[in-house]
């Protein structure tokens, strides 16, 4: 018996279909991702918490509620070809292996993407492809994707990140300050990368986003 799977269950009710996040997709791969396995052992019994957490390299897990919020704002069917800017810890990586066909992941971090590649192959996250680099550049090699997803907060949209983004594809980048951001779905209309409708998902606060086209190295 898992014996977190029933805080795993509160997590996504209290914290998550409670505060509006109704894709039943999103709610069942995050009621059984095991998120203790992506935090420090000291954090372990943190991790269902509604809450951030360090993850070493100044870096964080986000908050659950704000994995599903994004993740649900991907409008995922399982088909995808999907590009994440931030591994981190593979959290996020692993949820979005369980709804899309491939994932390729940028960290800059080699430390960070060398754990979550241990922790992802561990619960059979196959799917993940992750590189360590500069994630503002994108991955165009493996571009178009379907949907983008960016876990650091950008002073403004990379443009790498449109010219890679498919025609009805969905880009979902928190932009604004160092200290405080809005995050943004933005969805590519046409071929012209000027053609995007975007709409504004509520405020929060990451780390920043490292790189040519975000606060520099």
């Amino acid at each position: 018996m898992d014996k977190y799977k029933k805080q795993r269950i509160n997590m996504v009710d209290s914290q998550i279909r409670s505060r509006g996040v109704m894709d039943e997709r999103v709610l069942r791969v995050m009621e059984v991702i095991p998120r203790h396995l992506f935090v420090d052992e000291g954090l372990t019994d943190q991790a269902y918490s509604d809450n951030p957490l360090p993850i070493g390299e100044r870096q964080t897990i986000s908050q659950p509620y704000i994995v599903a919020l994004m993740t649900e704002a991907l409008e995922l069917k399982g088909d995808e070809n999907v590009l994440e800017i931030g591994t981190g810890c593979g959290y996020q990586s692993a949820i979005l292996s369980k709804l899309a066909d491939r994932v390729f992941s940028i960290e800059r971090i080699a430390s960070l993407a060398s754990k979550a590649r241990m922790v992802l192959d561990s619960i059979g996250c196959f799917n993940v492809l992750i590189r360590v680099g500069d994630g503002t550049y994108g991955w165009r090699e493996e571009s178009p994707f379907d949907v983008i997803i960016v876990t650091a907060g950008a002073p403004d949209v990379p443009k790498p990140y449109l010219e890679q983004l498919a025609v009805g594809g969905r880009l979902v980048i928190p932009v604004g300050s160092l200290h405080s951001q809005a995050l943004l779905k933005l969805t590519r209309l046409s071929e012209d990368v000027e053609d995007i409708k975007k709409e504004n998902l509520g405020g929060c606060r990451f780390v920043n986003l490292v790189g040519e086209y975000g606060w520099g190295n």
